[in-house]
């Protein structure tokens, strides 16, 4: 029998998707909350992933002890994400186990909330932010956040700030988890070898009594890549903005683009994936061969990253400090001659490989729960598997061309992260 997708919404708004597989050895669920830090205010950056992290800390039913000792107990995959644009709560187990895998999520979605865990848990979050401090990447990725997007919450930390953690107090975390943690704005996807019809029922039973508090998000335009009056590449493309930071505990350069890219429900989002691959796939792509197998750098790729209402393409390489301008200027060349170089053999070749990591992810009840409840929580819509396939595979040279002509990878922001006092 096929995979089925259903759906039901319940009085109060919560949304419940579904793809059950009567043939899986296995069953997932999970919660997807459409609220991440680019919905926080800058004096609370940070709160949606603290959350995350106080929704293990028990209920008013279970201690946290008791949490972790039930999802051990059912054999559990069970895990949370915080991202810039969503919160996520999941589990995988044994089709048997969901009732009681829904059931110690559904509690886990209305935490208790305790100042003393608050208290414990903002230095485990200290500790977190000063651990990726020490990480190079996740140091440049942060400062391009914020000068890609100055003045906007898509500039917001994941994590927070030092200060911002620092200073947040129990009753802000209460409120923003109030409006925010509500039916209306919460999806439950669930997959595999289940019964739709019985996990509503529970699901009605386990959340009907969650508020609605008709939670939005906020669309405002970013003031993206706002570029510097005159400044021009070497070879003459649109207009750089840079930036630059240095830290003596840094061995290697980091040099990383950041430009516009199609939304997640823009039709040219599958053309994006596919001139990202072309451009910086590990293995096989233009920066690859010009930069990997030469020696001039160490680490060397592209990306599109899909979002609500916009995108962006990125460009990542990390090389020896003497070596960074000449590997840029080299990017600078792929990127310059990407639209006019790529052949029907590229297209071909990268539509496979994103077709194959597409079917894999899908193939277990796991991938295709976060699959559905990612694409609901942005399209509020469903799309099944072979459909994206289709799209996929029907991307043409003249796709990709036109793609990049409308996001040719500028107007950017390059920031550089090199070894420095």
């Amino acid at each position: 029998m096929a995979v089925t997708f259903q759906r039901a919404v319940l009085g109060n708004g919560l949304t419940i998707i579904g793809e059950t597989d009567p043939a899986a050895h296995t069953a997932a669920i999970g919660f997807f909350v459409k609220t991440g830090a680019r919905d926080e205010d800058s004096r609370v950056m940070g709160v949606s992933h603290f959350l995350e992290h106080m929704m293990f800390k028990g209920t008013p039913t279970r201690s946290a002890e008791q949490v972790n000792v039930e999802f051990d107990a059912m054999g559990a995959r069970a895990n949370a994400y915080t991202s810039a644009e969503m919160t996520a709560f999941y589990a995988s187990v044994l089709p048997e186990q969901l009732p009681k895998a829904t059931d110690l999520l559904a509690d886990m979605m209305r935490p208790a909330l305790r100042d003393e865990d608050f208290t414990t848990e903002k230095g485990v979050i200290l500790e977190e932010i000063a651990m990726y401090a020490d990480e190079p990447i996740w140091v440049l990725h942060d400062a391009m956040g914020e000068a890609y997007w100055p003045n906007h919450p898509l500039g917001h930390r994941v994590l927070g700030t030092s200060e911002t953690i620092t200073d947040l107090t129990s009753e802000q975390m209460r409120a923003y988890f109030t409006s925010r943690y509500s039916a209306d704005n919460t999806a439950v996807a669930i997959t595999g070898n289940v019964n739709f019809d019985a996990a509503v029922k529970q699901l009605e039973t386990l959340c009907g009594h969650w508020q609605r508090t008709d939670a939005r998000r906020h669309y405002s335009a970013p003031t993206a890549a706002e570029l510097k009056s005159g400044a021009t590449s070497s070879l003459g493309r649109a207009a750089r903005t840079t930036f630059s930071l240095s830290d003596e505990k840094v061995t290697r350069a980091y040099r990383l683009l950041t430009a516009p890219g199609p939304a997640s429900a823009d039709a040219d989002r599958y053309a994006a994936f596919v001139a990202a691959q072309i451009l910086g796939d590990s293995g096989n792509s233009r920066l690859h061969w010009a930069l990997i197998e030469t020696g001039l750098a160490e680490e060397a790729e592209a990306s599109f990253e899909p979002m609500d209402g916009l995108g962006v393409l990125r460009v990542m390489i990390a090389t020896e400090p003497g070596n960074l301008e000449a590997a840029w200027a080299k990017v600078e060349r792929e990127l310059a001659t990407l639209a006019s170089s790529i052949s029907a053999e590229d297209v071909q070749r990268v539509r496979s490989k994103v077709a194959t990591g597409i079917v894999v992810a899908g193939e277990r009840p796991e991938g295709r729960m976060h699959r559905l409840g990612r694409l609901w929580t942005y399209l509020g819509h469903y799309t099944p598997l072979e459909e994206e396939l289709d799209r996929v595979n029907a991307v043409t040279v003249a796709d990709v061309r036109a793609l990049l002509a409308r996001y040719p990878f500028a107007p950017a922001v390059v920031g550089t992260l090199s070894p420095g006092a």
